[in-house]
């Protein structure tokens, strides 16, 4: 299965959790794009983000070649609305017959043009209504969604100086930047085993879920290679696309018990506050990594580390806290060694 049919989200569905029930009425009420010449739908639930191209795995595939293979994204808010990024495609995207330049949220009923595709936005009233469960339920009963405290990583990764460029690049260029970033970083994380994405603003946030005690270490270096990776891609960014400079970003990484689960596959809790503290952290710190000090710990490095502890005031927390920080090309030699056996 290609990663796109998954993006913003992965799960075990085989996980045993000790959870709170939320109920989740299913249906016609959550949201949907219908093709117009065929009447087909895409349901818009169980997830984040949605491919949409004429490339195997889109989760919203259409078969024109009008329409490019990576054409656009459609994102799922905090606050429950829905936005259409258009990936710098060769034609375009439309929202009611206007160029989308920039992420644009969609209305119900608004008419979305990919090529010579036509679309209808739906999103009938009360959509993704959740209500508390009452009582032991049946199988006739709405479906269920799962939380349950877990123990978790959260990885922040966030673009240095964005709001500088947002304002030497035009606003095509921007969204087209930021659209393929949030592909190629969705990518990167599934392949190293997260469990849910997040897309917020010019950051992502990955989770991965720690199943097995004794797995935890095993499970930060796959946290930590996709980090790396991601650097790496940043990066690279410049050389497909015209910006003036190439791009920079900053991670945070921290372990802890989390709430995850629910009907948009994510994790809340001081756990994922302290990672997006962490991150910002990495500014005063002159670092491009910071991790918190259960994720060092799991990690049960031998010998010289490659990581300096850090004393650092993270907003909201009154006492300091202490961070380890690497940059990222000392980082990359750590994982290279680890590949040679020389931190085993």
């Amino acid at each position: 299965m290609s990663d796109l049919a998954n993006i913003g989200q992965s799960r075990d569905a085989s996980r045993a959790w000790s959870a709170k029930l939320v109920t989740v009425f299913p249906g016609t009420s959550s949201p949907y794009l219908v093709l117009e010449s065929s009447a087909r739908r895409f349901p818009l639930a169980d997830a984040l983000s949605w491919a949409v191209g004429r490339g195997e795995g889109c989760a919203v595939m259409l078969d024109s070649r009008s329409v490019s293979r990576l054409h656009a994204l459609i994102q799922k808010k905090d606050d429950g609305d829905f936005c259409l990024v258009d990936l710098g495609s060769r034609n375009g995207s439309f929202v009611n017959s206007k160029r989308v330049s920039v992420p644009q949220v969609l209305k119900d009923a608004d008419r979305l043009t990919f090529g010579d595709q036509e679309l209808v936005f739906r999103r009938p009233p009360n959509s993704s209504i959740t209500v508390p469960a009452v009582g032991t339920g049946t199988r006739n009963d709405p479906t269920t969604a799962l939380h349950t405290h877990s123990l978790t990583t959260i990885a922040v990764v966030d673009i240095r100086d964005f709001t500088p460029l947002a304002r030497t690049v035009s606003e095509a260029l921007l969204s087209q930047a930021i659209g393929t970033w949030f592909l190629r970083v969705g990518q990167i994380v599934q392949r190293h085993g997260s469990w849910a994405q997040k897309y917020i603003g010019d950051a992502v946030m990955a989770v991965w879920v720690h199943d097995e005690t004794a797995r935890v270490g095993a499970d930060l270096l796959r946290a930590l290679q996709a980090v790396s990776e991601i650097n790496t891609t940043t990066g690279e960014l410049h050389q497909t696309l015209p910006l003036p400079h190439p791009l920079k970003v900053g991670a945070g990484i921290n372990t802890g018990s989390a709430i995850v689960g629910g009907s948009e596959y994510t994790a809340l809790g001081d756990t994922v506050n302290a990672a997006f503290r962490l991150e910002t952290a990495t500014k005063s710190l002159g670092m491009g990594v910071a991790l918190g000090e259960r994720t060092y710990s799991e990690l049960h490095l031998a010998g010289m580390s490659p990581f300096v502890e850090r004393q650092v005031t993270m907003k909201g927390y009154e006492n300091p806290s202490i961070a380890w920080a690497i940059s990222f090309e000392d980082l990359q030699k750590f994982l290279r060694g680890l590949a040679g056996g020389v931190h085993r």
